[in-house]
């Protein structure tokens, strides 16, 4: 999945992507840094240039002649959990610790 994007506030496409075993190859910006773990459930690049993004795929065709890295890559990627269940449990960790802090 490629998404070499100047800007993405948010992005559904690369989670739905790994949600299926389809490994994502982004720019490092916006939801795509926060959801992708650069070679571990995908791949990142910082620049926005055309050489950077070649790198990134370059990277992705190396990982993917390694069979057990690119299953291990898929796998990092589906089991990633972008739900509310999830987030509402961190954000609940994080009120928690703010309250400890100020009281």
């Amino acid at each position: 999945f490629l998404m070499p994007s100047r800007f993405e506030p948010c992005g559904l496409g690369q989670m739905i992507a790994m949600r299926y075993g389809t490994v994502p190859i982004a720019r490092a910006v916006g939801g795509l840094k926060d959801t992708i773990e650069n070679m571990r459930a995908g791949f990142l690049f910082e620049k926005y240039e055309s050489r950077e993004f070649l790198n990134a795929i370059e990277k992705a065709l190396d990982a993917f002649k390694d069979k057990t890295r690119w299953k291990q890559i898929q796998t990092n990627g589906m089991k990633k959990d972008f739900s509310w269940e999830a987030s509402a449990k961190v954000y609940l960790c994080l009120y928690k610790k703010l309250i400890e802090e100020n009281f």
